[in-house]
């Protein structure tokens, strides 16, 4: 056994290492933290519209539901520290929260940097020592076992463990930047291929940008497959949200019937100035990543889910007796939020001076088409500059589900997003890197 003063190092101040840090104090262990930034929680200031989704309040079974990789490996850390024990903590540390749309759990104050100031509070009230700019280069070992950690500047530290909280490679500009997984490769660790996951989806269609700044609510998105890529060029844009590395390596493509229906989501979204954003957007891309290779996709967009084909047509018939004198182009206002209505006159080819009364039942079975399967072509989803989340990450499998502790190198633990770890929107990343943050912070002090 090498003996290495008895210490623990946290390397990253984002939400699983400062819950990490915080466990661990409580047990009157010593913890030193290391950030790279000149301060905390930066990603976490950002979230959630700067307001911070902490968790979300839906049962376990939900939370599950939700997460989209791996979610069998969280099974001892959630039902360790819960969805109910986020709100708890972060209640006992004097922030109220309140619970919104969606089970989605804030702040009261609407505030992120509330969340990372009470962390904070806590981390120095327990004697936690934190260390701003200073960036971790290089982890240490002697005879399978971590010793310490080298620092940017060339300090070494000892250490009897070392948390890893680096964060994935979403907002490079908050720190994230992807040296997790070189620790982690150094001591061995297999690194699935890594996506930038919950980003915006990007429209061929131009005149998607006409409706740049349009909220919907309560609408229906499907996607489904289009053509097969087959072209080198084809293959080169789908992929050009991938890492490089993973690019190049390449996979054999799937046969995906063309309209095969890969998602589908009730809820919010938003059109931006290159295509559209929002909760069932986000949501989906998690969902579709694997397909990026091998199909085109297209986004179906359905205006009034409530209504059939049969009752929407007919009330438009309604519509029209009412504006039976006016001409089409006037007559949707009571339909439509007013950027749509030019956009879906052009697409439904009725001629916008028509007169209402003179419309044919062809020409409203086209406007109902499309208003129930608004249909644009998905170029592409965005980068890792602006994914909420990192798909992929260290194989869960080398890694010891209820500690988190590498099972390659003792005494080293994994958190939170530098994992192949990965939840739709609502507050379940979060969730994910206080559940695993708590379960090293404990593991460690037990040690």
């Amino acid at each position: 056994m090498v003996n290495v003063e008895d210490k623990i190092l946290v390397v990253g101040g984002g939400a699983a290492g400062m819950i990490a840090a915080i466990m661990a104090a409580r047990k009157k262990k010593k913890v030193e933290l290391y950030e790279k930034n000149e301060k905390l929680g930066k990603k976490i200031y950002i979230t959630g519209k700067g307001r911070c989704n902490i968790t979300n309040a839906s049962d376990l079974e939900n939370i599950f539901a939700n997460i989209v990789t791996n979610q069998k490996f969280m099974f001892s850390s959630l039902y360790s520290f819960t969805n109910e024990d986020t709100i708890n903590f972060f209640e006992e540390l004097g922030l109220k929260t309140k619970v919104e749309r969606g089970n989605r759990v804030f702040p009261v104050s609407d505030h992120s940097s509330d969340v990372i100031s009470s962390l904070e509070r806590e981390m120095r009230r327990l004697g936690v020592k934190i260390h701003f700019n200073a960036e971790v280069t290089c982890l240490h070992e002697k005879a399978g076992r971590v010793t310490g950690i080298t620092l940017a500047n060339g300090t070494f530290v000892e250490g009897s463990s070392v948390i890893v909280a680096t964060g994935g490679l979403s907002y490079p500009s908050t720190g994230s930047t992807g040296d997790g997984y070189r620790f982690a490769k150094e001591f061995g660790h297999e690194i699935t291929p890594r996506y930038p996951s919950l980003v915006s989806m990007h429209l061929q269609e131009e005149y998607a940008k006409e409706l740049q700044g349009l909220s919907l609510k309560n609408i229906e998105v499907t996607i489904t497959a289009g053509e097969a890529k087959i072209s080198e060029s084809e293959k080169d844009s789908a992929s050009e949200t991938l890492e490089q590395e993973q690019v190049k390596k390449g996979k054999k493509k799937k046969k995906i019937p063309v309209g095969k229906e890969l998602y589908r989501a009730f809820g919010e979204m938003l059109f931006t100035h290159f295509g559209v954003s929002g909760p069932v957007i986000l949501s989906g891309t998690s969902i579709l990543l694997p397909y990026l290779n091998d199909c085109e996709l297209m986004l179906h967009l359905d205006l009034k889910p409530a209504l059939s084909y049969e009752q929407l047509d007919a009330r438009i018939l309604r519509d029209f007796e009412e504006y039976k004198n006016k001409q089409f182009k006037n007559s949707l206002d009571h339909l439509l939020p007013q950027k749509l209505i030019g956009i879906i006159i052009t697409l439904s080819e009725i001629p916008p001076d028509k007169q209402v009364n003179a419309i044919t039942k062809e020409e409203r079975a086209r406007l109902v088409e499309c208003l129930k399967n608004m249909t644009f072509k998905i170029a592409r989803f965005g980068g890792f500059n602006e994914a909420v989340v990192t798909k992929g990450g260290i194989k869960v499998k080398e890694i010891d589900p209820t500690t988190m502790e590498s099972k390659l190198i003792q005494g080293v633990y994994f958190v939170g997003e530098v994992l192949d770890l990965d939840a739709l929107t609502g507050g379940y990343n979060l969730q994910i890197a206080w559940s695993t943050g708590v379960a090293a912070g404990r593991a460690v002090a037990e040690n």
